[in-house]
Formats: C-alpha cells, sequence, structure tokens
C-alpha cells in the first residue's frame, strides 16, 4: 500500500474512533435517538442528490436504512446515553464478529472454520471481562444497547451481500434516506411530538457539532475514502486497518473524558481485539509482514 494511502486510512481509523466520543458530547446535550436522526438527515440531503441510485431493489435499501440507522447507530448512541463509555462502545460494537459467526453457520449454512471459532471465543471471552467492571464505563442497559448494535452491524453485511451491489458508498447514501424517519418516530414514541420538536429547537454548539462531525467527515467523507481504499488495494491488506478503531476510540475517551485503562478493562480490550485478529487473519498478512522486513 502506497503511504499516501495508508496514511488516508489511519486517518479513517481515527476519524472513525474519535465519533464514539463526539457521539456522547452530543448526547449529553440531545435525546440520543434525535441526534443519531439528525445525522443520518443531513448525511443523506444533499448528497443524494449528486449520487445516482444503485441498480438494486428498493427493498435491500430501506432495509439497510433501518438497520443501519436503527439498529446499529440507533442503538450505540442510546447505549452511550445509558452509560456505555464512548471507549468501551466502540470496543463492545467490534463484537459483532460473534454475531457474524452466528449469523453465517445458523442461517447461511456456512462452515464453521477453527480460524473463526477461536476468534469468537477470545472476543467472548473479552465481553464476560468486561461485565467485571466496577468503573462505571458498562452498565447493564447500555450492554444490552451496544449488543443490539453490534448485531445489527452484522446484519447490515449481509444485506449489502444479497443486493449484490457493486456500488458500496452509493447503496449506504440512498439507504441512509430510510433512517430519518423511523428514527423520529421513535424519539416521538420517547418524548411525544413536542418534546422531539423542543428538542431539535434547542440544539446548542456542542449538539450541532456532533451532528455535523457524524454527519459529514464521519458518514460521508469516511466511508468515501474507505471505499477509494477497497477498491485500490485487495481486503486482506484494508481490512487489519479497521482493528485500530476500537483503539482510537479508547484512546479519545481517555483524551476528552478521563476514561481509565485499568488491568480488568486492558485484559477485556485485549481479547476481544485479538478474536478480531483470529477471525480476519488472512494468509497474505504474514506474506506481507515478510516482504517489508526483507525490504528493511
Amino acid at each position: 500500500m502506497r503511504t499516501q494511502d495508508l496514511l488516508i486510512g489511519l486517518a479513517v481509523m481515527c476519524l472513525w474512533g474519535a465519533n464514539f466520543s463526539v457521539i456522547k458530547l452530543g448526547v449529553d446535550q440531545l435525546d440520543p435517538l434525535l441526534l443519531a436522526c439528525l445525522r443520518f438527515t443531513l448525511a443523506t440531503f444533499p448528497a443524494i442528490l449528486f449520487v445516482r441510485r444503485p441498480a438494486v431493489a428498493w427493498r435491500y435499501l430501506l432495509a439497510y436504512g433501518v438497520v443501519f440507522g436503527i439498529g446499529v447507530w440507533g442503538m450505540v448512541t442510546w447505549s452511550i446515553e445509558a452509560g456505555v463509555s464512548a471507549g468501551m462502545a466502540g470496543l463492545l460494537l467490534q463484537l459483532s464478529v460473534v454475531f457474524s459467526l452466528l449469523i453465517g453457520v445458523l442461517w447461511l449454512r456456512e462452515k464453521l472454520g477453527l480460524k473463526s471459532l477461536a476468534g469468537a471465543l477470545l472476543a467472548i471471552l473479552g465481553l464476560s471481562v468486561s461485565l467485571m467492571l466496577e468503573d462505571g464505563s458498562v452498565t447493564t442497559a447500555g450492554l444490552a444497547l451496544v449488543m443490539l448494535g453490534a448485531f445489527s452491524w452484522s446484519l447490515t453485511g449481509v444485506i449489502v451481500k444479497r443486493s449484490g451491489t457493486e456500488h458500496v458508498f452509493a447503496f449506504s447514501v440512498w439507504g441512509m434516506l430510510f433512517a430519518p424517519l423511523p428514527l423520529f418516530l421513535m424519539v416521538c414514541w420517547r418524548l411525544g411530538l413536542d418534546g422531539a420538536l423542543q428538542g431539535a429547537q434547542q440544539l446548542n454548539a456542542s449538539a450541532w457539532f456532533s451532528v455535523l462531525f457524524q454527519a459529514y467527515p464521519t458518514t460521508l467523507l469516511g466511508y468515501w475514502l474507505w471505499n477509494r481504499l477497497l477498491v485500490r488495494y485487495p481486503l486482506s491488506r484494508v481490512a487489519p486497518l479497521t482493528l485500530l478503531v476500537p483503539v482510537f476510540g479508547l484512546l479519545g475517551s481517555a483524551i476528552f473524558y478521563a476514561e481509565q485503562v485499568g488491568t480488568i478493562k486492558l485484559i477485556a480490550c485485549l481479547s476481544i481485539l485479538a478474536g478480531l485478529v483470529v477471525s480476519q487473519w488472512q494468509p497474505g498478512w504474514t506474506g506481507l509482514v515478510m516482504r517489508r522486513r526483507a525490504v528493511q
């Protein structure tokens, strides 16, 4: 991978990791589902006017928008309000690897490999250890919500795969069209219509920064740059970068919210990250490392 592209990839991972701290900034000011609603509203418009709709059935776009908007980011944003720290939310979301394994075996009838099983067990071990935390960074309600987010993250992969699209960025933009309305209806269910409208009218500078950061740098710019890398390089070279998202997430939470990383949390983090590495490991990674050492 060219140095310039590697730096772009690292910047995107840093951006996505820092996004969890920015979400916390927003939920400290605004209802979490309203925050997610505004994020996807601005991420969709006016971008959708300049991106051609991918040639896929509308049902895939609808399913993606609902699952990605409500299931992933609606639940993850809500989990942060429910007491999960920004750093732990980013880390626990990576447990989607376990749900992806279950979906693959039970629904898609895929064969269970030893590598996938070992990675899932390590991730589950990390989850179990995180339940022992007593520093207030993981709550029962928050954990349940972020697990819904992790499960939904796995479902989005199935939806994109079943759609057969070759234009992932356009697919995500058009899919997000279906996220704001159901999110707003959920806000009305929680707060009532008057409460939802009043909350939108009381947006302050911090809330606006959170919404705009999530909508444009994180969602539109981040996914656009990421898809460029996926097109330009083999997946086996690009995929390892995603392991840095929870690392940057924890680092951001430690910097902006003074989140402490004690022994138990460190063990949980390392177990989940090890599970991700094992489950995603590709034979080409070893060859790539050896070639770089030879060049050095």
